[in-house]
């Protein structure tokens, strides 16, 4: 699918965009990024989105040369370009060192790269929320914090790919990851939920994940709908035994889980629980 790509103000279709090699974002991965969609053509939960934008760039020392509101005009001057129609927007957006010579001094970069990239938005199948999918836990570790943190939502993706990449040589939907004491951390490029009796649990942000934005935004959905979200160290056996699980991100809300490692979740189908809050998440998605 075709994406229009906005580097640095110049916008052209992706198939002409470029971005100098020297950039350290392609060099080294020294960059942060967000993933943003659109509802009714607004970028949603967008002040969330840039928050977390920065607080991952400051986790590295990197400058965000712009403020929101100039962000939010670069968008809608990309979307516009790219000429989407009735379609929803899935939009990225990427701040590099920028370019400089090969050494990791900090001096060498003064000028950030600022990337937008905008294509229409592709919802999962219906039958992935009408049936579930399935999912395996992989052999990769999440990133130890003491490396590369997951708090920062960085360029450099390695460790989520060769996770993805081990769950899709599975044919898993997704593939759950571990973190260095063995609990389960975070799914690939989503947060992972699992129901047990009525309550809704995430492993918490200590057991090194990504706070990710929907995740964040579902124990509000909670709250409205009246199922507990809470924060609880997980293990293998807990997501084994679960009444229910699911996985949330920007672009695919909230996805029932309903088969790991060959083992059946529940009943084998999504839950009321999942149902109740996927539900209400798109009520939000209307008056947010």
């Amino acid at each position: 699918m075709s994406a229009t790509i906005n580097v640095n103000g110049a916008i052209s279709a992706d198939r002409d965009a470029v971005i100098p090699v020297l950039d350290h974002g392609f060099l080294y991965g020294e960059g942060v990024y967000e993933t943003l969609r659109t509802y009714g053509g607004q970028p949603f939960l967008f002040d969330r989105h840039m928050r977390r934008l920065r607080r991952s760039a400051s986790m590295m020392h990197l400058e965000v040369p712009f403020a929101d509101a100039d962000l939010l005009g670069r968008i809608d001057v990309t979307m516009t370009a790219a000429s989407l129609g009735s379609s929803e927007a899935y939009i990225r957006v990427l701040v590099t060192r920028g370019v400089g010579e090969l050494t990791y001094d900090l001096d060498a970069t003064p000028v950030p790269s600022l990337v937008i990239i905008v294509k229409p938005q592709v919802d999962p199948p219906p039958q992935a929320y009408l049936d579930g999918v399935s999912a395996v836990i992989v052999s990769v570790v999440r990133n130890h914090p003491g490396t590369v943190n997951p708090m920062i939502k960085s360029n450099n993706l390695m460790n989520s790919a060769l996770a993805a990449q081990e769950a899709y040589r599975a044919g898993a939907f997704e593939g759950i990851m571990r973190n260095y004491r063995g609990e389960l951390a975070e799914c690939t490029t989503s947060n992972l939920f699992v129901v047990k009796d009525g309550v809704a649990l995430t492993p918490p942000i200590e057991a090194g994940l990504l706070p990710g934005i929907t995740r964040e935004f579902l124990f509000e959905v909670g709250a409205d709908v009246g199922v507990p979200v809470r924060e609880a160290i997980l293990m293998d056996d807990d997501l084994y035994g679960a009444d229910e699980a699911f996985l949330t991100s920007t672009t695919r809300e909230a996805v029932p889980i309903v088969r790991v490692d060959g083992r059946w979740i529940g009943n084998g189908k999504p839950g009321p629980i999942t149902a109740r809050l996927l539900a209400g998440f798109r009520q939000r998605t209307v008056r947010t």
